[in-house]
């Protein structure tokens, strides 16, 4: 059996990417963290049918990148231009369309800041799908606390939905090219999707069945204050966090942002401790948390408190401006700070390498 990375390092890691994407609108700086995560991607993947989805959220972050320029050109733009690329037809509105237009002048500046805006978002996708690639689902379900194993196994069967959909999807149609059957077009999707849904339904009932079979559901009793105390930490913890995460993002809370923050995050992992309690199931070999895991988190927290830094003294590097529309430079400091996310491709184990 390979070795393997904590799941949830790989999650850290990935998230704290989007949170670096979500900081610039640069596309120089954007296409380089697409590039680490692919690189990342590329290198410590596991052979597994839930490790093919990468692909697929490329060509979604694709098709939201291609959706936004076509709203942008159809939909026009509040951004102010004077370098018409092309004028197509416009349709009258009634007056309370106000704000609203079909077709007219399509600008230079307003495409551009339509690329940049979309772009920023299909990246924060290429960084969920390098989550979905890298992350074995089922050990990231074992690894969380007890009291959040209802909750973890919902997002666990969401977040496998698609990898395994993509997996039908391949072995169908190459079922299909064996036997010298279309498996392009309208014609040939038709015929691929009811064996898809077929089998989803199929693996669903499976799955509800060995879910009741191991006792899904069932809670230990615990006594009514513990309940009541379990309730009281985590609702406040959340509470302190939202407040807390208001306070760092507003000028005017920077003075107790952080330690509202912290004093949710406490509260609500000692909630989380306690409603462990109600919890009947054990883990069997549980996945350990050791330097390689902690390496990873870092280089992704690096990324984004370095890229966080950086928009908040050099706003102008990290979102060129569209009115005048100037070409995108890549600022230095910020493009060696994203490098540093290429560390797990050194650091994280080989799946592929046997233990």
């Amino acid at each position: 059996m390979g070795r393997s990375l904590h799941p949830g390092a790989w999650w850290l890691w990935a998230l704290c990417l989007g949170t670096a994407a979500t900081r610039t609108t640069n596309p120089l700086l954007l296409a380089l963290l697409v590039a680490v995560s692919a690189y990342v991607v590329a290198t410590r993947r596991p052979d597994t049918p839930w490790s093919r989805s990468y692909g697929a959220f490329v060509k979604l972050a694709l098709a939201v990148l291609l959706i936004r320029l076509l709203f942008a050109t159809l939909l026009g733009s509040p951004i102010p231009g004077t370098r018409i690329l092309f004028t197509l037809p416009e349709a009258a509105l009634p007056a309370w369309a106000q704000g609203i237009r079909l077709g007219g002048e399509v600008t230079a500046e307003a495409l551009t800041f339509a690329l940049y805006d979309g772009l920023k978002l299909a990246t924060l996708l290429i960084c969920v799908g390098a989550a979905n690639a890298l992350a074995n689902p089922s050990r990231l379900l074992k690894s969380l606390p007890g009291a959040l194993y209802e909750t973890g196994v919902a997002v666990v069967v969401a977040l496998t939905f698609a990898p395994h959909l993509i997996a039908d999807v391949q072995r169908l149609r190459a079922a299909r090219r064996l036997r010298g059957r279309p498996d392009k077009g309208v014609r040939g999707l038709l015929q691929v999707g009811l064996p898809v849904l077929e089998g989803a339904l199929e693996r669903s009932v499976s799955l509800a069945a060995a879910m009741d079979a191991r006792g899904y559901g069932r809670t230990a009793q615990v006594p009514a204050a513990v309940r009541r105390t379990t309730a009281a930490l985590t609702l406040g913890g959340l509470l302190g966090v939202c407040a807390g995460t208001y306070g760092l993002l507003t000028a005017e809370g920077g003075s107790y942002g952080v330690p509202v923050l912290l004093v949710g995050v406490t509260a609500a992992l000692a909630g989380l401790k306690l409603g462990g309690r109600r919890s009947l199931r054990t883990r069997y070999r549980p996945d350990r948390w050791d330097l390689r895991a902690w390496l990873v988190v870092a280089s992704g927290v690096t990324v984004a408190a370095l890229l966080t830094l950086a928009s908040v003294r050099d706003p102008a590097a990290l979102h060129p401006g569209v009115v005048p529309l100037v070409a995108p430079a890549l600022p230095l400091w910020p493009a060696a700070a994203v490098l540093l996310g290429l560390l797990p491709a050194f650091v994280a184990p080989d799946p592929k390498e046997p233990s």
